[in-house]
């Protein structure tokens, strides 16, 4: 580690967040792990209007920053001094995507391997109260002049990363961060831990292709940069192929997760990718229907049925494949204690093999009362059913704070998904309706939408 060099860099800003706040001021402080080898400290002007809150907190007005160079004016510095170094900052995250987003407006893609010594030292100082870099000054005894200021602040992580990596399980500890868990001899030629590094850490779909631009594989992730370091970090047999083919890949943020899996879910059946499996099978043959029998029992069964058989049947959940269709019968059957022989698993002449054991009431002999079978088994068929019977939108978050996704479930299926401003007034109904984006809905759509409601509290369901 003591060979590479690293551009520790801090940042002042307007606000929080890098699409809509500027940098103020900017400090680079180059280190060899050892000892400081070149400092850079400027002022910005952001050409916008510096919050109170910071001024208070950074001592740097409006006053300050009026003559300073405005960013695109010291761009190519901050890029030649960070060439060929370790992108660090306390909360890299913040840092770096600031200068990503103010390099995106100038057309320029900013990319550096990168390393957080907030993660760093929860490893090297387990234990401590807080890892502020605040916090973290009066636990090495360092002196420092002006907080929050970007040189004082750049030069105090600077010591902190010296500290930690003087001791050489730091040291491994920071190579695995900067690389991602990833052995750059299993990247693909075309890859470098740098590309990685420039992905997101945002939720979305991602599509790995190959090197004639073909997609091979589509994945979803609430973390796109982490999962695709997993990918090539793992050592599996779908890894190993990733790892053989991949040449290229491109991703499309969705903010919301349910968005992101639905729309995987849609890529994957349209483009086909080789290495995906799950997900390609687009006709769902196997289906469990609902009738009453002669006695006035609610049955079950499961069968294989063509298009014109499901005209004539009140199917409430379809499957790709029998065994998975059995084994959801079989889970709900135990869960709401129904006959075996009902749910047509047990094809007994008299009483099923389960009231033998006792673990059936007798509906298969007409023993149980009728309406206490039937109630057990219209829950039952709430747990199996895939079919909507209501109407409604379901909010989620967007792909950025002033932005949220909408999807619409209509006529018992998922009709698409789209977003909308949430600054715009009066959302109705109607809007909404425009927001929407039609995609096929199918079986599986279905599903994911009710596993997702099911554990998801925070998303928001209106009913139409």
């Amino acid at each position: 580690m003591k060979e590479k060099l690293y551009a520790v860099v801090d940042l002042e800003t307007t606000g929080g967040r890098a699409a809509r706040d500027k940098i103020i001021e900017i400090a680079i402080v180059l280190h060899d792990g050892i000892k400081i080898v070149d400092t850079y400290q400027s002022l910005i002007n952001p050409e916008c209007y510096i919050p109170y809150g910071i001024t208070q907190l950074t001592g740097i007005n409006q006053e300050m920053v009026q003559n300073a160079p405005r960013f695109y004016e010291i761009a190519r510095k901050i890029v030649e001094m960070t060439e060929n170094t370790i992108f660090v900052a306390h909360n890299v995250r913040f840092d770096y995507s600031f200068l990503r987003e103010e390099f995106k407006r100038l057309g320029y893609t900013y990319t550096r391997k990168n390393l957080c010594t907030v993660r760093l030292s929860r490893k090297a100082f387990p234990g401590l109260p807080s890892y502020s870099l605040g916090n973290l000054i009066k636990f090495m005894k360092y002196s420092v002049e002006n907080r929050h200021r970007a040189l004082d602040d750049a030069l105090a992580t600077a010591e902190l990363l010296k500290r930690i990596l003087g001791q050489k399980e730091n040291e491994e500890q920071a190579t695995a961060m900067i690389n991602l868990g990833v052995k750059e001899a299993l990247l693909p030629k075309n890859f470098s831990i740098e590309k990685i590094h420039a992905l997101p850490e945002a939720c979305g779909v991602y599509y790995f292709h190959n090197q004639q631009g073909d997609v091979i594989y589509v994945g979803k992730s609430i973390n796109i940069k982490k999962r695709i370091a997993e990918h090539f970090a793992d050592k599996t047999s779908k890894a190993s192929k990733l790892q053989q083919h991949a040449h290229d890949v491109t991703y499309e943020l969705t903010g919301s997760e349910l968005i992101a899996l639905l729309l995987e879910s849609y890529e994957i059946k349209r483009l086909k990718p080789p290495i995906n499996r799950a997900q390609r099978i687009q006709r769902f043959p196997y289906a469990i229907h609902t009738y009453e029998n002669e006695q006035g029992y609610q049955c079950f069964e499961l069968s294989k049925v063509t298009a014109k058989e499901r005209k004539h049947l009140n199917i409430i959940s379809e499957y790709p494949k029998g065994t998975n269709a059995r084994n959801h019968l079989i889970r709900v059957k135990e869960v709401f204690e129904l006959c075996s022989k009902l749910c047509g698993l047990d094809q007994s002449s008299s009483a099923c093999f389960h009231y033998h054991i006792k673990q059936c009431y007798g509906a298969c002999i007409s023993q149980e009362n009728v309406s206490e079978y039937n109630e057990r088994a219209t829950q039952a068929k709430e747990a199996l059913s895939t079919v909507f019977e209501e109407n409604f939108f379901i909010i989620d978050q967007g792909r950025e704070p002033e932005e949220m996704g909408v999807i619409l479930v209509e006529d018992g299926s998922y009709q698409g998904f789209g977003y909308l401003n949430e600054a715009e007034e009066s959302i109705d109904l109607e809007m909404l309706r425009d927001a929407i984006k039609p995609y096929p809905g199918n079986p599986e759509t279905t599903r994911l939408i009710q596993r997702f409601l099911s554990k998801e509290q925070r998303v928001r369901v209106v009913k139409i």
